[in-house]
């Protein structure tokens, strides 16, 4: 009986080993040649998976954001039963910093595809979709911050969301440019958290600042 092929599970090996392309030198000078190489497999074999180029980097793009979102998602869910809405931020916000390998490399990843996609259709599109997502979750947690009476109520909007995003991506990329520390970063997002929550969120600075994540240091 022939051996039953799992076309996803090749599918994510092919775009791993994308990623290890995309981590080291970019993503224009990968061939589909290289990847095949980098995979361990013929040129013919990745090409009955992904027929193109872009088909593949599309593919590639929505399973590492997905990978980000279920980080994003665990962290959330090692909090407290009932965490607040200044927790599950800081554990987002923290989850988009490069604190360990993983996040490492799929920010390295994320930048490669970035870089490529100002000038490709295909993978601005998918790039764009993502934001508008984050930007409401986001909003929500301050919402729900607002409702508790533990935010302004004009602190809660759209615009704030985007800021932390805004503030958060800068930050990674400078982390990943040496610029910063990983654990300099995590305590810039305190300090942020800790101005938009109000003077009762800046006494807690100092400890949340020695909460650092997982990985870092």
């Amino acid at each position: 009986m022939p051996k039953k092929v799992d076309h996803e599970a090749r599918r994510r090996e092919i775009s791993e080993a994308l990623w290890r392309i995309a981590s080291t030198r970019g993503l224009d000078g990968a061939s589909l040649r290289d990847v095949a190489a980098e995979a361990g497999i013929s040129l013919g074999r990745l090409q009955h998976y992904f027929r193109t180029k872009d088909e593949m980097l599309v593919f590639a793009l929505r399973y590492i954001n997905r990978l980000a979102a279920d980080r994003i998602r665990a962290r959330i869910e090692a909090l407290d039963e009932e965490p607040t809405p200044r927790e599950v931020l800081r554990a987002c916000l923290s989850s988009m910093l490069p604190l360990d390998d993983q996040s490492r490399i799929g920010l390295l990843v994320g930048a490669a595809y970035y870089a490529r996609a100002v000038h490709d259709e295909a993978l601005r599109a998918e790039a764009e979709n993502g934001i508008p997502q984050l930007r409401a979750f986001l909003t929500g947690q301050l919402r729900l911050a607002a409702e508790r009476g533990e935010l302004p109520p004009e602190r809660a909007t759209e615009d704030e969301a985007m800021l932390l995003i805004s503030a958060v991506d800068g930050l990674a990329t400078y982390v990943l440019l040496g610029v910063h520390a990983p654990e300099a970063a995590l305590r810039l997002v305190d300090l942020q958290l800790a101005k938009l929550f109000g003077a009762d969120g800046v006494d807690a600075v100092g400890e949340a600042a020695g909460a650092v994540a997982p990985g870092v240091g």
